[in-house]
């Protein structure tokens, strides 16, 4: 797979730009509604794509080789996790749709839907939830 055909996997919901938060009892993960400073809540997208790691240390760069140890915590709906499980991209997927708006229409995005890290104290994400 080349780069740009990784890149295209990217559906544009920005649910993997959301803060998680782990229950230490049971590992279950808690989607928040919290999102990484660098969030964009209007497109869906990094506001600095380019630059994202030197800027946020913490987030991961997603790669083929590292899809294994990531996979667990990318959203259900995620195309690199489904394609990591061996599962089909949803019927909305931007690359079925040949639509790059079909994820915003589906309603599966975060768009409009975040709050940003720089607006809610570490102590509190667990007061936003992603209640889907």
């Amino acid at each position: 797979m080349t780069p740009d055909e990784w890149e295209a996997l990217c559906d544009g919901c920005g649910r993997c730009c959301l803060n998680k938060l782990e229950d230490i009892d049971t590992e279950e993960l808690i989607f928040t509604r919290v999102a990484c400073r660098l969030f964009d809540d209007t497109t869906c997208r990094c506001a600095n794509y380019a630059q994202r790691k030197s800027i946020v240390p913490e987030c991961v760069v997603l790669t083929p080789d590292n899809l294994h140890e990531i996979a667990y915590w990318m959203p259900e709906t995620c195309a690199y996790r489904l394609l990591y499980e061996g599962k089909r991209l949803p019927d909305w997927h931007p690359l079925v749709t040949g639509d790059p708006k079909s994820t915003h229409k589906a309603g599966v995005s975060m768009q409009g839907r975040t709050v940003s890290e720089h607006a809610v104290p570490v102590e509190d994400w667990e007061d936003y939830p992603l209640d889907d």
